[in-house]
């Protein structure tokens, strides 16, 4: 299935094909027939699932299908979600995917100024994603009102239930017209959800997806712990190996991708960084040369790596660990695909110890520990992988230990003269 098959707008389809974007994942071909129909959704889905955008595109199709004029715009759609992270990456999806519909959205969470966020509402806009507590109080000051509001999405709320939002999702809620159509999505559905999803959806229809923990259990994952200021060494010291032939690299930031690329070009390492400050056409030859192997890695933040597909992908390095574990899974589910083998690296200083807690919560498995390297972090004692551990699933034998030595010249293939 294509998304051309959906019936999805023409100005959709084309930021999901700039994006890379050309097959549907299972909640995406599932929910967003059943919401372009105006039908409330229950949805059990956890985020590495496609979620996001099973709910952005047909929310920015029925938008932009009635238009309106008024002198400031109103808000239509409020996304509430639990945390500033997802708030953001909600908000990156949006603008992704409705770059040609003339829509717009902002982003509102705590722990910053609020004096930028009530601007943009006073402008005017048709999406607003927002954590719940920041939400109420610009709410409570009048700085915005949720009277036109068309579609309502309550995104991960059993983490919302954990984290001690529910009381203000139900001020949120009150504040809301009564009729409306309601997107409800939570990983899991202990009772308290099941009676607030029953609260808000009138006669809706269920969507839900294999947890996403399965999807890892092929790829052979390792973790190794070293200081921030000696993983750029470790990086360079790991691509030695002539076994990575190509290596799918993520940072979190645009400027940690560009930084990591003059690095290993810097140590001959022929490398291009993919992300939303690149023209749509320099993203798109990076990934060309890429799959020709002709650029042995590419560096990559999230939102620029979606859609990215590449055939016996091997090896993904998470050169920073996710702040959102789910992130991880869908990091690392770029290799392995197919019943392919797959390897996935993840360098982790100490302020990251907390989010491979949450990777390995979420997968359900402790990730082996490699620590005989040249770079070990020094205030860490890691818990050694017992031999018999080092093979993966799929026996994929753990990476020996690198030697100090001066790296290798690598160099791009050379191109067929034309």
């Amino acid at each position: 299935m294509l998304f051309e098959s959906l019936n999805i707008i023409d100005p959709i389809l084309k930021a999901l094909q700039e994006e890379g974007y050309t097959t549907p994942t299972p909640i995406q071909a599932e929910a967003i027939p059943i919401i372009l129909q105006g039908t409330d959704l229950l949805g059990c889905a956890q985020t590495g699932t496609g979620k996001t955008a099973a709910f952005a595109i047909p929310i920015l199709q029925l938008l932009s299908a009635n238009k309106v004029y008024d002198k400031k715009r109103k808000i239509r759609s409020l996304i509430v979600t639990p945390t500033r992270e997802l708030a953001i990456q909600i908000g990156d999806s949006f603008k992704a995917y409705g770059r040609h519909t003339g829509l717009t959205n902002t982003v509102i969470f705590g722990g910053v100024n609020q004096n930028p966020q009530a601007s943009s509402l006073l402008r005017g806009v048709d999406i607003v994603i927002a954590t719940p507590g920041r939400l109420l109080d610009l709410l409570n000051q009048g700085h915005l009102n949720l009277r036109d509001v068309e579609i309502l999405v309550l995104d991960e709320a059993d983490r919302m239930l954990d984290m001690g939002f529910i009381h203000d999702v139900k001020k949120i809620l009150a504040a809301l017209p009564k009729k409306k159509q309601s997107l409800f999505f939570s990983a899991t559905m202990p009772s308290e959800i099941v009676k607030l999803a029953a609260s808000i959806l009138h006669n809706p229809s269920q969507v839900s997806v294999t947890p996403i923990s399965s999807t890892v259990d092929i790829i052979n994952q390792y973790v190794y712990f070293v200081d921030k200021g000696n993983k750029n060494a470790l990086l360079v010291e790991t691509l030695r190996d002539p076994n990575i032939k190509t290596a799918l690299v993520f940072t979190r930031t645009k400027h940690g991708a560009d930084k990591v690329v003059k690095i290993l070009m810097k140590h001959h390492i022929s490398a291009e960084a993919i992300h939303g400050n690149k023209a749509q056409n320099a993203r798109q030859r990076a990934l060309k040369n890429f799959k020709a192997q002709d650029t042995r890695v590419l560096v990559a933040t999230d939102i620029a790596a979606r859609g990215i597909d590449v055939d016996d992908l091997e090896y993904v390095i998470n050169f920073e660990i996710p702040n959102i574990a789910e992130t991880y899974v869908h990091r690392i589910g770029r290799t392995g695909r197919a019943g392919a083998k797959g390897t996935a690296f993840s360098f982790c200083d100490a302020e990251e110890k907390e989010y491979l807690r949450d990777i390995e919560k979420l997968i359900a498995k402790k990730i082996p520990v490699i620590d005989n390297h040249a770079y070990p972090l020094l205030d860490h004692n890691p818990v050694k992988v017992p031999k018999q551990q080092g093979r993966g699933n799929s026996g994929h034998p753990a990476p020996k230990p690198l030697a100090k030595s001066a790296p290798k010249r690598w160099t791009s293939k050379p191109r067929a003269t034309r």
